[in-house]
């Protein structure tokens, strides 16, 4: 399934006394960057998150991960202030009110605003627990972070397909004009060396004169490049409709039809055709901005 590098999952639920709300929010990038920011409390939790979204098969972006957790049922679980944090900060806000001569308002409110100034006590960690109960808020969060993936690289597939259709006709009309342009390129080319000869006196052999001009005419031809950039499409959707990430191969694909487009450019001579390729490069690019976009 082709999905998108951004998206956003939300999901809060209470579970074992626990107020548990977890986040994800990503951006497009060339790797998985996985940022993770859990309360305080649950730290030894955190390496345990981008194993997890790895194995739901997120492999590219820069996911941002948000978990909150609140205490709701006390169960042997403590508060109680940091005295070492707390002296520090005191300190800090004592030499902030005599060194600029602040208004003294330092009080148990003020200093109880700064969450740091806590630590919560609980009994011995029970890891595997409190992953059990974490994950199935995570599990939640990830779903719908992932759903908003998938409907995102739907509509940016039909974007591509269209695109890509697009492509398609031009190229039909490039092989048109492309086998007009070589019949009158024999022609043209046959009569010019006719002329010349005759301005010399001299008579052309018809076999050897045909011959050298199907040789250059065949030069000009673009019908390979064509046959693999039809390759190209055929490639294009089967990798579309594979079941796992898809950006990097596109993007590498988008390369090779780019120099084929190129090459069929450099060989034709013709303002028509000539603006026919201009049409695909363009295209081209747009596509590969999008594919930026993708898993």
């Amino acid at each position: 399934m082709i999905r998108s590098m951004t998206g956003f999952g939300r999901c809060r639920e209470t579970v074992n006394g626990l107020d548990i709300t977890v986040e994800l929010r990503a951006v497009n990038s060339r790797f998985f960057d996985c940022s993770v920011k859990i309360s305080r409390a649950y730290t030894y939790l955190e390496e345990r998150i981008k194993p997890y979204l790895q194995s739901k098969g997120i492999s590219r972006g820069k996911v941002d991960v948000w978990i909150g957790i609140e205490v709701l049922d006390s169960g042997g679980v403590d508060i109680i202030p940091d005295d070492g944090y707390v002296k520090g900060y005191l300190d800090a806000l004592y030499h902030l009110r005599d060194t600029y001569g602040l208004r003294d308002d330092i009080s148990v409110m003020t200093v109880a605003r700064n969450p740091e100034v806590f630590r919560v006590q609980k009994p011995q960690e029970d890891v595997e627990k409190d992953w059990q109960t974490l994950s199935s808020v995570l599990e939640k969060a990830t779903d719908a972070f992932l759903a908003v993936r998938a409907r995102e690289g739907e509509s940016l597939a039909a974007d591509l397909r269209g695109k890509m259709d697009q492509i398609r006709k031009t190229v039909d009309e490039i092989e048109a004009l492309s086998a007009d342009d070589i019949a009158h390129y024999r022609d043209r080319l046959a009569q010019r060396i006719r002329e010349a000869l005759a301005d010399n006196q001299i008579t052309p052999d018809e076999t050897r004169l045909l011959t050298e001009c199907a040789i250059h005419a065949d030069k000009v031809a673009v019908d390979e490049e064509l046959v693999r950039l039809r390759t190209h499409f055929q490639a294009f959707e089967e990798i579309l409709t594979a079941d796992e990430p898809v950006g990097r191969k596109l993007d590498f694909l988008m390369q090779e039809m780019n120099r084929e487009i190129n090459t069929t450019g450099s060989k034709c001579n013709d303002a028509t055709i000539a603006q026919r390729v201009v049409d695909v490069k363009c295209t081209l690019e747009k596509i590969r901005e999008q594919i930026q976009n993708l898993e």
